[in-house]
């Protein structure tokens, strides 16, 4: 297929997704901070880079364990760069020489389909500052540390989640084996519950990540993994396929360690500018 027709047919998916809206879905709350899939990875906006996202999450069944009507959850994300990992480049200029290679990054969501109280508060931030691979030793890993999911509404929508994570590309001679991740998070207790309404707020996060150039340089595989029962809790598997350098998609399957959840499909559009 040429380039030209490629890019036209994606053109028209992408508006559909945009103008059409989705007629059922889940009720929890999912932010767009650099992610896998699902959690957050230590990834970093380029600097001086803006990136658009669109997240949709299709339940598998109409209606949850409890009988109640499932709805479609979106999330329109923005997200910027604040600091590059060359100091001289930074907005803040030569203030910002003691940091060395710190990079950073914050933005907002927008969110609807999550039922009237959240619907009413849709408005979501989050940041995260890192340090690239090998930023000050050989064999040193990327590093992040962050919060998402910090909404306005006290004991509602703020979900406050906090994580420090780490990764690591690992090969073996030339075999690529791919970048491995590992972290912990914690969120507000009050609104993070397992099944039985108890605190389940604070677990381990995993990922495991892989360019297929084999088949294609635009071809990533992916699974990741976020602890708890509560609704962050979850295993994702999926892949993504850059369309040009400014576009791609993910599609991705979720299954919810609370199994009275219903599992999700992902389908994650994203536009760098």
């Amino acid at each position: 297929m040429r380039e030209r027709q490629k890019h036209k047919i994606f053109g028209s998916c992408f508006v559909f997704l945009i103008f059409v809206p989705p007629t059922a879905g889940l009720n929890f709350v999912y932010a767009t901070p650099s992610t896998h899939i699902w959690a957050p990875s230590t990834d970093i906006q380029p600097y001086k880079k803006v990136h658009l996202t669109s997240d949709f999450y299709f339940p598998t069944t109409k209606k949850d364990s409890s009988d109640n009507h499932l709805y479609v959850n979106q999330v329109y994300g923005l997200t910027f760069s604040l600091l590059s990992d060359k100091p001289e480049d930074n907005l803040l200029g030569k203030f910002w020489f003691r940091l060395g290679k710190i990079m950073s990054e914050t933005g907002f969501d927008y969110k609807k389909g999550y039922g009237s109280v959240l619907d009413t508060y849709p408005w979501y931030f989050h940041f995260k500052l890192g340090l690239p691979e090998d930023a000050y030793f050989k064999y040193m890993p990327t590093l992040a540390i962050g919060a998402y999911d910090m909404g306005v509404r006290h004991d509602k929508t703020d979900y406050n989640v906090w994580y420090l994570k780490a990764a690591k590309a690992v090969s073996i001679a030339k075999l690529n084996l791919g970048r491995f991740s590992a972290g912990y998070f914690s969120g507000n207790g009050r609104l993070l519950r397992d099944k039985n309404g108890l605190r389940d707020n604070n677990g381990p996060m995993f990922a495991w990540e892989r360019t297929m150039s084999e088949i294609s340089d635009k071809l990533w595989l992916c699974m990741d993994y976020q602890g708890t029962q509560s609704s962050y809790g979850t295993l994702n598997l999926g892949f993504a396929w850059r369309f040009t350098n400014n576009i791609s998609a993910i599609l991705g399957y979720g299954i919810y360690n609370n199994r009275n959840n219903t599992d999700t499909i992902t389908l994650q559009i994203d536009v760098d500018f």
